[in-house]
């Protein structure tokens, strides 16, 4: 196999050999990026423990505090005690979009157990109706992070990428147009 290779190499010309070689480079440097993007990612998860250290608002219901397409950064450390109007994003069973809301009451337990009613800023009623059937109040191992931070609007590419596909493969062709143009 690696015998056969090198008498292609023999075989092809100079311009032709240098070619495979920028065409490797470019998918070495590409395989390098996506390998930083996502150690960065875990990086990120163990620095702040967060399973999801980013997440992007999708509605207006945090309206004014966020709008929909800002940036939170997320916490989620355990130690930390949930406060009365504190901001949390967490996930519900048989949901797959994590919710970021308000917390908006807290039941302590003698027992130590703490439970707690989130609400949108924007929202007329509190979010039972979005919990889990049966399911009244939040825990602890619902949340997936705390809001400490936002840029404002920076994820609406990410909200135009998922509500308008045709969006997603123009910025692709975009992408490899560019590359193509600056190959050398």
């Amino acid at each position: 196999m690696i015998q056969g290779a090198l008498d292609e190499l023999r075989r092809m010309n100079k311009r032709q050999v240098l070619s495979r070689k920028h065409f490797l480079y470019q998918c070495l440097s590409f395989g390098m990026i996506v390998s930083s993007a996502l150690m960065i990612w875990k990086g990120l998860m163990v620095v702040t423990g967060s399973e999801s250290p980013i997440v992007v608002v999708l509605s207006g219901s945090m309206e004014p505090a966020f709008h929909r397409g800002d940036l939170l950064f997320l916490t989620n450390f355990q130690d930390d005690p949930v406060r009365v109007g504190e901001i949390v994003v967490f996930k519900v069973e048989g949901r797959d979009i994590p919710i970021v809301h308000r917390v908006l009451k807290l039941h302590e337990k003698r027992n130590g157990t703490v439970k707690f009613l989130t609400k949108g800023d924007n929202n007329s009623v509190d979010d039972r109706g979005l919990y889990a059937p049966g399911q009244y109040w939040l825990t602890k191992k619902d949340v997936v992070g705390r809001a400490r931070g936002f840029l404002p609007y920076v994820g609406m590419v990410t909200i135009y990428m998922n509500e308008y596909p045709k969006f997603k493969y123009a910025v692709l062709a975009c992408l490899g147009l560019y590359v193509l143009v600056h190959r050398e």
